[in-house]
């Protein structure tokens, strides 16, 4: 992949800085001890809080959050319209991931897929409400195919899931993640491509890095392979998520400086786009309803 150059901090032309990171990803669940028993069992993550009275929770693998849940007993799985596809959990080594695996293999925990996207390698499952899931392990980026913006490029190809298993090998699986687990990517359904597309690009300031024409785009920042990925895959024109679905309540762009934030609300007022101040950041929505919040690094 060409990786694009970007300044440490935002640059006139509109561009995230190259050391942009994800925060943690907030999914509504409908039941928060049966969601629980999901993360904390299969996924091995650990509890970091929660919060009874408001019916949250969040989770990682002892030290930031990566992720929320937010549990309402009213909602209903996800159906034709915008919203979620899937959040990428972000291992920090292809061991890790391995380890993932294992415990998926133990506890008998179906999957729905498992690529090889040449960038990384990825495991895909829903959780007990259908908010899809990517377990993912990125390559070293050395590795990294060279994109030039192919649709070949991006095609998965199968997982070696039998390699995977060598790795672990017949030693003990750790109860729970390693440290270094993160957020990789989202992957949102959308109802007009290009609306999404210009939002990520010309207010957030995401970088274009390939996309299937008329179906799919991936952007990212500081060269990385995809931060986010937009699709109309569920129909062009979708209706955003309904108050009553299950799925995503809204994903986080930690970017390093508070002028960084200034950068995006400015980008934001220009394009006409409404922005919600809140004490930790500021939440926008795109055109398909998908809530993202922008925020200083608290690393």
């Amino acid at each position: 992949m060409t990786n694009p150059t970007t300044s440490p901090t935002a640059t006139s032309a509109g561009v995230l800085p190259a050391a942009t990171r994800l925060g943690p990803t907030e999914l509504v669940v409908r039941d928060l001890d049966r969601a629980l028993a999901f993360y904390t069992g299969p996924l091995a993550l650990r509890l970091h809080w929660r919060d009874d009275d408001a019916g949250r929770a969040g989770l990682g693998a002892g030290g930031e959050d990566v992720l929320v849940l937010v549990a309402d007993a009213a909602v209903r799985p996800a159906g034709r319209h915008a919203g979620l596809y899937h959040v990428a959990v972000l291992y920090p080594t292809r061991l890790e991931l391995a380890r993932a695996a294992a415990r998926l293999a133990a506890t008998r925990t179906p999957i729905s897929g498992a690529s090889d996207h040449g960038t990384h390698e990825a495991i895909y499952l829903p959780d007990p409400d259908g908010n899809g899931l990517e377990l993912a392990a990125d390559r070293p980026r050395d590795a990294w195919p060279d994109f030039h913006g192919t649709i070949d490029a991006i095609r998965p190809r199968p997982l070696d899931t039998d390699d995977l298993f060598r790795l672990v090998g017949s030693g003990p699986v750790p109860e729970h993640v390693e440290p270094g687990f993160q957020t990789g990517h989202l992957h949102l359904h959308v109802g007009d491509l290009e609306a999404a597309d210009r939002f990520y690009r010309d207010v957030i300031g995401f970088e274009p890095i390939v996309e299937l024409p008329g179906s799919a785009k991936f952007l990212a920042a500081g060269g990385y392979h995809h931060h986010v990925a937009i699709n109309v895959w569920r129909g062009e024109g979708v209706p955003p998520s309904p108050p009553d679905a299950a799925g995503l309540r809204h994903w986080t762009v930690y970017v390093p400086t508070a002028a960084d934030v200034d950068a995006v609300r400015e980008r934001a007022a220009r394009a006409g786009t409404r922005v919600t101040e809140r004490t930790d950041g500021i939440l926008l929505t795109d055109p398909s309803g998908n809530a993202v919040l922008v925020a200083r690094d608290p690393a």
